[in-house]
């Protein structure tokens, strides 16, 4: 029936599977929970534990292989029909989170997504960033996101059949943070994957240091200039990508580099504020963007 897919990374996981070994035990199911650490130094010991639980699993990889490429391997290693991609650090909403899923599945169903939310509760000052970043660009209401059913898509509580995703795996070349879900949703509106979207959030407890955020940010513009590169994305695929091209196309790039690395400390500042603004944050990737681009 479901084999429940979990890649983490320096995480405690055990808390996740033992809420969702208790919804699915209720459903009288077939399952199987499967998680696999993507070679984190931290909460070893913590996540060994999952392997003492009937019907699931606990393996590590002895090197680090990055998201997408461990949600492939957890994919192929699946051994049910449907297969449901979480993230480490979130939590089911709902004590009925899998049955509202479950109850979801047709023989048509292909794929689902059950939205994102976060915490109302604002974080300590130097974690507000992430969640401010979260609860705008993240947490979607189901109207609009049936609206724009593959913009606002994420490759976490996605329901979809084992199959699709062994025919439209995540990018094999990317091991670095960013931007790999995007490509990877890319691929499933060009193959006409249908999506479909229900209300049934998981909470993301990311509770991420902002400068921690920050450099990851950087990662991620990295790689979707490698995405770029490998034609795995194009330029309108993001809107980053989307703002970046008229830069290049109005010669502005070296200028806009120059701005970025002379305001770089003042933008860091305000982002691992108290009060970060979005806008600024926008400009900081399009300028860390320009960046490599001019380098």
């Amino acid at each position: 029936m479901l084999s429940i897919l979990i890649p983490t990374y320096n995480y405690n996981t055990y808390p996740l599977v033992l809420e969702l070994k208790i919804q699915a035990d209720l459903l009288a199911i077939q399952y199987e929970i499967l998680v696999q650490d993507d070679a984190s130094a931290l909460f070893k010991n913590e996540n060994l534990k999952i392997k003492n639980i009937e019907n699931c699993f606990y393996a590590y990889n002895i090197e680090n292989l990055g998201r997408g490429n461990t949600i492939n391997l957890l994919n192929s290693k699946a051994k049910f029909e449907y297969v449901l991609i979480m993230e480490a650090d979130s939590f089911p909403e709902s004590k009925n989170y899998l049955k509202k899923i479950i109850d979801k599945i047709s023989p048509q169903t292909q794929m689902i997504f059950g939205g994102v939310i976060y915490s109302e509760t604002k974080p300590v000052l130097n974690s507000v960033l992430r969640w401010k970043y979260g609860k705008s660009r993240e947490a979607i209401p189901l109207k609009k996101r049936l609206e724009h059913p593959y913009q606002f898509v994420f490759t976490w509580n996605l329901l979809m059949k084992k199959e699709i995703l062994l025919q439209n795996k995540f990018p094999t070349t990317i091991k670095e943070y960013g931007y790999e879900d995007v490509a990877f949703i890319i691929k499933l509106k060009h193959n006409k994957i249908k999506t479909q979207h229900i209300d049934n959030p998981l909470i993301h407890l990311n509770q991420e240091k902002s400068h921690v955020f920050i450099k990851k940010t950087e990662k991620a513009v990295s790689t979707l200039q490698q995405l770029i590169q490998l034609k795995e994305l194009s330029y309108k695929d993001t809107s980053l990508g989307k703002i970046a091209v008229i830069i290049q196309y109005l010669k502005l790039t070296p200028f806009i580099a120059f701005i970025f690395k002379k305001t770089r400390n003042r933008l860091t500042s305000n982002l691992t504020s108290n009060n970060p603004s979005l806008f600024l944050f926008d400009f900081y990737k399009l300028g860390y963007f320009c960046l490599l681009k001019n380098s």
